[in-house]
């Protein structure tokens, strides 16, 4: 079997997800040849890291303005995107341009001009455009796809749907490039986006019309300040301020990624990765609430906090047969860090999962509750879904009724509410998501 080529765009701490799956699991079917990053130090990184672990030569490698070079020497015949969330839409379209398909992360891209041109290269060259939505791959998610297509729970009138990210987890968005809403688009569009993917295809509808509110509450300086905090600092490295702050970022020797990613990169980009979350110059929100009515006449509640003691999720769906409940517990998480409970009390919340409320609960109307079991996997991310994903990435989805696989169209509809959302926000009117773009 010929082995498909890739090169990756944007070496931040996600790539490392697909370049180690080519170099272990898939290496039988795909082949990495390049990097492409406006920093050189995060791509020697790299390098030196697969030779070190995986007997990797070094690759070549590019920057930015180079992109066009690297596909003509490479000749891949996929790129994957992995860079800042604003960018997205540059490589995604120039790739496809180029002859190529494209993998990229989510959010496919972060507003409504950029997620037009996709759609219209992606018309115009016909080329894939494969969007990696890994939380569709849980055997939990997948579980509740399940009953709602076997109608089990009737025809979906409401969902209610609250996610909290813990102070470590939700915290982490406030420290990097993603508090800024031109690189991210928000929660709305870079956390949320799992999220209304994962509404869109358990429900198999389109969203219509959507309403929002939010705000910064809890993190930046103005509110700090409000909470009678005196002390600040920039950023977390060297300061006697942050050493006292249970919010800071503190890095020591044993954080290889994030020492080699950032702390050793950072003379030439001047991207520092441990801002402070009470500093200024944040311009997303922390909480927000967000309706949403879909074709079906189904109506939606979301909401997302990003500073909960706890990690996870709960979703209720309300049916003409009865209610079915789900409530998740999620491990806490830094981008980048070493793997090991980064917030206090998280590992004994873990440990204690057993006694909490069970994940997955159906009551029939006029009938006691009864729990619903399921196949767990612990091995991988987001739930065990990376693994799975990875699969279907690199080898083919092949067989798959559920419809796991996203492209363009699922990438388009899961930002359009955040995008919806945060013009909503914006204007304090209702948005309706098909005047956003032509798909």
């Amino acid at each position: 079997m010929s082995k498909k080529k890739y090169v990756v765009v944007g070496t931040g701490s996600r790539s490392w997800m697909f370049m180690k799956s080519i170099l272990t699991d898939h290496k039988d079917s795909a082949e990495l040849l390049a990097l492409c990053d406006l920093n050189q130090s995060r791509m020697d990184f790299y390098n030196n890291l697969m030779e070190k672990e995986h007997g990797k030569a070094s690759l070549p490698t590019y920057k930015p303005e180079d992109f066009d070079k690297m596909i003509a020497e490479q000749k891949p015949d996929t790129v994957i995107v992995t860079s800042m969330d604003r960018t997205h839409h540059r490589y995604i379209c120039r790739a496809m341009e180029l002859g190529c398909d494209v993998i990229t992360e989510k959010p496919m891209t972060v507003d409504t001009v950029k997620c037009q041109q996709i759609i219209d290269t992606k018309k115009r060259t016909g080329k894939n455009v494969t969007v990696t939505f890994n939380y569709r791959y849980a055997p939990r998610n997948t579980k509740i796809k399940e009953i709602i297509k076997s109608g089990m729970v009737g025809d979906i009138t409401s969902v209610h749907f609250e996610w909290v990210l813990d102070t470590s987890h939700g915290a982490d968005y406030f420290r990097r490039w993603h508090r800024d809403k031109r690189n991210s688009g928000g929660l709305l569009v870079h956390k949320s986006t799992h999220h209304f993917d994962l509404v869109n295809w358990w429900l198999d509808d389109m969203p219509e019309t959507v309403f929002a509110m939010g705000d910064l509450m809890f993190y930046g300086r103005e509110n700090a300040e409000e909470r009678g905090v005196t002390q600040f600092y920039s950023r977390a490295r060297g300061s006697e301020v942050a050493a006292q702050d249970p919010f800071a970022l503190k890095v020591d020797d044993s954080d290889t990624f994030l020492n080699g990613l950032y702390y050793n990169a950072e003379h030439e980009d001047q991207y520092y990765r441990d801002q402070s979350v009470f500093g200024h110059g944040i311009s997303i929100e922390d909480n927000m609430a967000v309706l949403v009515k879909y074709t079906n006449k189904t109506l939606l509640t979301y909401s997302l906090n990003a500073h909960s003691p706890w990690e996870g999720y709960r979703v209720m769906f309300n049916g003409t047969k009865g209610r079915l409940e789900y409530n998740v517990i999620e491990r806490s998480y830094v981008a980048g860090a070493k793997e090991d409970f980064n917030q206090p009390g998280m590992r004994e919340l873990e440990e204690d999962k057993k006694n909490m409320v069970p994940e997955i609960i159906f009551q029939k109307h006029f009938e006691k509750p009864v729990e619903i079991t399921y196949e767990q996997s612990d091995k991988g991310g987001h739930g065990g879904g990376d693994v799975r994903l990875l699969n279907d990435v690199f080898i083919g989805a092949g067989d798959d009724p559920l419809g796991h696989a996203a492209g363009y169209v699922d990438g388009a509809k899961s930002i359009l509410i955040g995008i919806a959302a945060n013009k909503s926000i914006a204007s304090g009117m209702p948005i309706k998501v098909k005047e956003l773009v032509k798909l």
